[in-house]
């Protein structure tokens, strides 16, 4: 996909174009979906996260200053809308009642397997690093940390992710 129509999709999006809207968004799914996933290790949370991600990116698409970082914003309104949901879950759950993940598909259990062995902390900046190809200095702005810690965390979790598959 060309960053030049990805532009312009944008821009339309912001003039309420829901057609474009609507690419946007099955453009940038799989990363959010991934990006939740990371960040919540539960399907159903994840959807929840995703559907009030895309509903507030629609209300707020006005807000977005430059079309080239809209991919970062949203993906800062996805983590943001994560944390509330976790916050908001420990007041209902407890560690016992978290599901197992599911088994719908390989890829899926293998990666909250992976996530799950690591460190918390160290889960969103590996995927915002490795699988959505955010610099290190973009992903130290949107969760508000040095650039050294989220150095630091890619390069602990990558340690954890090894002793993981070695252990398999």
């Amino acid at each position: 996909m060309k960053s030049r129509e990805i532009k312009l999709w944008i821009k339309k999006a912001q003039k309420h174009d829901k057609d474009a809207f609507i690419e946007l968004m099955q453009l940038y799914m799989k990363d959010m979906y991934k990006t939740a996933i990371a960040i919540l290790m539960n399907e159903e949370d994840a959807a929840d996260a995703l559907q009030d991600t895309i509903l507030t990116c629609w209300e707020k698409l006005y807000t977005l200053k430059k079309p080239e970082f809209f991919k970062t914003w949203m993906t800062r309104i996805l983590i943001n809308h994560c944390y509330d949901i976790i916050r908001d879950n420990t007041v209902y759950k407890n560690v016992e009642s978290y599901e197992e993940p599911s088994k719908c598909d390989e890829y899926n259990l293998e990666l909250k397997e992976a996530y799950a062995s690591i460190d918390e902390r160290y889960r969103l900046p590996l995927e915002l690093y490795y699988s959505q190809g955010f610099k290190m200095r973009e992903i130290a702005e949107m969760l508000s940390l040095p650039l050294n810690t989220i150095k630091t965390r890619i390069s602990r979790g990558r340690k954890e992710l090894e002793e993981y598959y070695r252990n398999c």
